[in-house]
């Protein structure tokens, strides 16, 4: 999705991923010359021999709304792009609406994939997902997906409790872009390194995910130093001292001084709340105005709790410009009509806090990645 410079860099950062130990690759039509330049550096490390022992993991993507022949059309291209045979993947890029599922379940998409499946051009057939929480469960709740990519992170664990209950359900999760979206941890604020030190916050949101049992992670890498932290962590684990794990348990990938860091963070970050932290219940909900309480009050948890004033801000300021990628709402559609009020268990005042999180993150609009 990054490395698009120029082919050279794709195939530089492919080779990282290669010596990380990573054999997932996921990418879509969406990311510019994304699969054009990973085809090309698949193909020069192919001629030297070199893959994974058992073979690249490669998704792709496809928007939802096409009808049957343009969308096996763009499945050939993406397996012509990329000079592969079949996907191991093909993902629904962005089922956020009801539309959306509906065209993968009963309309043209369902089509679409189950034509592509029998065909042998992709092994499964998955979805990434913005929307609700009840629209992914709605989704999963149909049995025609096998893995599906969330945004789930350690500073966003709305989402924790679905995908572990599709991990339960043998569906595989990928996470969206930890690094990324889960905070801009590539760059975090001094309160953030504070926090977290002895370890790289980047490296706790990795363990920390892995350790809930997600094994694919989007890293996002641009260049290969941005894999540093995947092959660092990619070693092999042994239970015992140091792995965090007792005897006879399952190895973990965090170690006790790694899980007593995370409790420091946490606990750091209740104490600069204090009284106005938003403890994400969703209790609030619905609000007669569609103001999304607990994703507004999350990022002003991240700015006050941990210093994240950058990454909300990024956040906040892309509200109403990213269609239904992302909310659409603000704070300013607060009506302080006060229905929110007696459903919180902690007593916040949710309108004043509404008002202030638009004080502290409303800024000039910044042009998207993609869009």
């Amino acid at each position: 999705m990054r490395a698009l410079a120029s082919p050279a860099q794709m195939e530089s950062v492919l080779r990282a991923a290669l010596a990380a130990g990573i054999n997932h690759l996921e990418t879509a039509p969406a990311y510019g010359p994304a699969e054009t330049f990973l085809g090309r550096a698949l193909a020069a490390l192919g001629a030297e021999g070199r893959a994974p022992a058992d073979g690249w993991r490669i998704t792709s993507k496809l928007l939802p709304g096409c009808d049957l022949e343009t969308g096996r059309r763009q499945l050939r291209a993406i397996l012509g792009r990329l000079d592969v045979p079949r996907l191991s993947t093909l993902a629904v890029h962005g089922l956020n609406r009801p539309e959306h599922l509906h065209w993968a379940t009963r309309g043209p998409g369902a089509e679409l994939l189950a034509w592509a499946q029998g065909e042998g051009l992709v092994h499964q057939v998955g979805f990434t997902s913005h929307g609700s929480n009840d629209l992914i469960e709605a989704a999963l709740a149909t049995g025609r997906f096998t893995a599906c990519s969330l945004h789930v992170h350690l500073f966003d664990q709305t989402r924790l409790a679905i995908a572990r209950a599709a991990l339960a359900g043998g569906i595989g999760v990928l996470a969206i872009s930890p690094a990324d979206k889960g905070g801009r941890l590539y760059e975090p604020p001094p309160e953030l390194l504070a926090d977290c030190a002895p370890f790289h916050p980047l490296e706790l949101a990795y363990r920390f995910l892995l350790d809930q049992g997600i094994s694919t992670l989007s890293l996002g890498a641009e260049q290969p130093g941005d894999l540093a932290w995947a092959a660092a962590i990619a070693g092999p684990r042994t239970a015992g001292e140091g792995s965090g794990s007792r005897k006879g348990e399952a190895p973990s990938w965090l170690s006790p001084a790694q899980r007593a860091a995370l409790e420091r963070l946490a606990a750091a970050g209740r104490g600069r709340l204090g009284s106005e932290r938003c403890g994400q219940c969703r209790a609030c909900l619905p609000c007669p105005n569609a103001v999304p309480i607990p994703e507004l009050l999350r990022l002003r948890n991240l700015a006050v709790g941990h210093g994240m004033q950058a990454f909300a801000e990024e956040r906040y300021n892309l509200i109403g410009r990213a269609g239904h990628w992302w909310e659409e709402l603000n704070a300013e559609a607060c009506g302080r009509c006060g229905a929110c009020l007696p459903r919180c268990p902690h007593q916040l005042p949710i309108p004043d806090l509404l008002a202030d999180t638009h004080r502290r993150l409303a800024a000039a609009p910044r042009r998207r990645l993609w869009g």
